[in-house]
């Protein structure tokens, strides 16, 4: 069985491989040891909070888990609210108007101009599942249950909730968008330009990123051609979040000029549809495939499971009662898969 738990300091090897298999552009998992170990840490302590009264620098980090062999299979995490220590950058997707009434001449242009308008915001970040386990409703399960321990935990967590996508790079990690930018503005590769956001290291942003907007149409066709795109693996991703409910506004990365999605957390498809239902224990004679989890924050499990609804109760087998480390008459939270 697959069940998700928040990471512990002994998931560190795992969660180093992890950020190795996921290739250039995912910042959020920087190959470097530092690093990944003060978020292992970063997120005990949020899980460690035993009430929250306003989101803040909460970073919760969860780890998918074979239970068979006690593989980890995945990483996926929450930032209860981004930009409140440190800047939080993006281009926003806007437009001017060049007009002549004299000469009969109309322009409408785009512009991508840098800001923090998404400060304050939680974030759905750091998910990969390593490439065995890309089959089934793993992907989904991996990201799904974030929307539930949202939907159980509403007071850690902001009201809107935005999820950047990956956007188009090649193998060797070039980035159509971040060459034109490195061309005219950085002297440095992508890749770099990654890695030192990854570890923190932002202040270079504010002082080589161009202050003025720029006009989309003045980059190269092949800048232009991958703005608001994201990366082919990334689709399935995209197009799952887009199901319950995220949009895309016009908010790009600054380096790869992938989408930004965003949703009001009440209204995403999972959080409104899933419920609190009591536990039994038995066989269910008729089952359907739910996303559950339980109520606990410091020992939160999630998986997906056969179960059988009836009122106010859900039948569970003994294995995922134990697997959700609940018994009976204690609560779960459920939606269907």
């Amino acid at each position: 069985m697959l069940v998700i738990r928040p990471i512990a300091e002994g998931d560190y090897e795992a969660l180093y491989n992890c950020a190795v298999e996921s290739g250039h552009g995912f910042t959020s998992l920087p190959v470097d040891e530092t690093l990944l170990r003060s978020r292992i840490q970063r997120a005990q302590e949020a899980f460690a909070k035993s009430s929250v009264e306003q989101p803040g620098e909460e970073g919760y980090l969860f780890v998918m888990e074979d239970t068979r062999n006690g593989d980890i299979v995945g990483v996926s995490g929450i930032e209860a609210a981004v930009g409140l220590s440190s800047a939080f950058y993006h281009y926003h997707l806007g437009k001017v108007v060049h007009h002549s009434p004299k000469h009969n001449v109309y322009n409408a242009l785009q512009t991508l101009t840098l800001c923090n308008d998404y400060t304050g915001v939680s974030e759905l970040c750091t998910l990969f599942l390593r490439e065995p386990y890309r089959k089934g409703r793993n992907g989904r399960v991996l990201s799904k249950f974030r929307l539930l321990f949202m939907a159980q935990f509403k007071e850690r967590f902001a009201k809107q909730v935005i999820a950047e996508m990956r956007g188009v790079s090649d193998d060797a990690g070039r980035s159509p968008f971040w060459a034109w930018l490195e061309k005219h503005f950085f002297t440095m590769d992508f890749p770099s330009a990654d890695y030192l956001t990854g570890v923190g290291e932002k202040t270079f942003i504010a002082e080589l990123m161009p202050r003025f907007p720029i006009y989309v149409n003045m980059l190269d066709q092949a800048a232009q051609e991958v703005v608001g795109k994201v990366h082919g693996n990334t689709l399935p991703a995209l197009k799952l979040l887009q199901s319950e409910g995220f949009r895309y506004r016009g908010y790009v990365d600054i380096f790869d000029a992938g989408p930004t999605v965003e949703a009001e957390v009440s209204q995403l498809r999972s959080v409104r549809n899933s419920r609190l239902m009591n536990v039994q224990i038995g066989q269910p004679e008729v089952s359907e495939t739910m996303l559950i989890c339980n109520t606990r924050v410091a020992d939160f499990r999630a998986c997906q499971a056969d179960v059988n609804c009836c009122g106010d109760n859900v039948i569970l087998t003994q294995k995922q009662a134990d697997a959700l480390h609940v018994s009976v008459g204690e609560q779960v939270r459920l939606v269907a898969l």
